[in-house]
């Protein structure tokens, strides 16, 4: 049964990430979509790349600070290479890249795979704390806005029901939780207590400050290089903060749900922009842009990293 589950796990993703890519050029003429590439500004899509690649390189250096307290100096190199490698093969099998990178580590920085395993999962642990955090500050920035649009939608007396309603659920359900032992409640507790566990292992840090200086950066690079990308189509000029916002949760969000993003990063993108009353084919067409672009940037360097560990790491001294 377990078997059935892994390989469900696989394809079910991909199938849904081919259906979504269907529905997406469905949605819009391949001449047109192609237009919109060439007419794009390459230097803000360029510049959006290097955000991410820089993201990219905090990340690999703020995992140095989780290594240290195990005893650990791994080099910063491999390290970069790891990351852009487990993102490469994350496309294959959904959060198997987690799993490639502890191996990598184990290999060539020899670090036990299970500790390495669990560092990376503490980074997630503070990456999900983070988008948390933006959630939480779109809704505090854009709250008129969000009340405004479900209020259009519903009728004010019935929205603050609901919303009462799923406050009170809401406490409900973690009474049930907290007390339960069903298995999918023992599994809910043990999701909370592990970022909570996480979260408060980030303080217990030697270089706890510098791990929380480079998340941060790590994430306003994720929002600059989505907000700098939309400069390069011209239907998107002026945007409004609250659309970039939404639309980087939403797509955030994409890319769990299907291998890498595929099909769902721009429909996520649509979704989001729709609220703003902006045209499909320019939200598209943006959506194929940044998720394509990024996706090269990380075949490559993660197919050159992938040939490259190796030789890097059979030189009696590296650079």
């Amino acid at each position: 049964m377990s078997k059935s589950k892994s390989i469900l796990k696989i394809i079910i993703p991909l199938l849904l990430g081919v259906a979504l890519v269907w529905y997406s050029l469905s949605q819009i003429s391949i001449p047109k979509l192609v237009q919109y590439f060439k007419d794009a500004d390459y230097f803000w899509i360029i510049l959006g790349v290097i955000f991410g690649v820089l993201s990219h390189l905090s990340r690999a250096y703020r995992w140095l600070f989780m290594a240290e307290p195990l005893g650990y100096t791994p080099k910063l190199a491999n390290s970069f290479m790891s990351v852009y490698s487990a993102y490469l093969i994350n496309f294959t099998i959904p959060r198997a890249g987690e799993v490639a990178r502890a191996s990598i580590l184990a290999n060539y920085e020899k670090i036990p795979f299970e500790k390495g395993f669990g560092t990376i999962v503490a980074e997630r642990v503070a990456d999900t704390i983070m988008l948390l955090l933006i959630i939480g500050l779109a809704f505090i920035l854009e709250f008129e806005f969000i009340f405004n649009f479900f209020a259009s939608k519903f009728n004010p007396t019935t929205l603050i029901i609901g919303i009462l309603i799923l406050i009170a659920m809401a406490s409900l359900l973690y009474t049930v939780v907290v007390k339960s032992s069903l298995k999918i409640a023992v599994k809910i507790k043990t999701f909370i207590n592990g970022l909570v566990e996480g979260a408060l292992s980030i303080f217990k840090m030697k270089k706890k400050w510098a791990f929380i200086l480079h998340t941060i950066f790590i994430w306003v690079m994720y929002l600059s290089m989505f907000y700098i990308t939309t400069f390069a189509l011209p239907e998107l000029e002026n945007i409004a903060l609250a659309a970039v916002l939404i639309g980087f949760i939403l797509a955030s969000f994409s890319i769990a749900a299907t291998n890498g993003g595929i099909g769902s990063f721009p429909e996520a993108v649509v979704i989001a922009f729709a609220l703003f009353n902006i045209d499909e084919d320019p939200s598209r067409a943006f959506g194929w842009i940044m998720w394509s672009t990024q996706t090269l940037v990380i075949i490559i360097l993660g197919g050159i990293s992938l040939i490259y560990l190796p030789i890097y790491n059979r030189k009696p001294e590296s650079i």
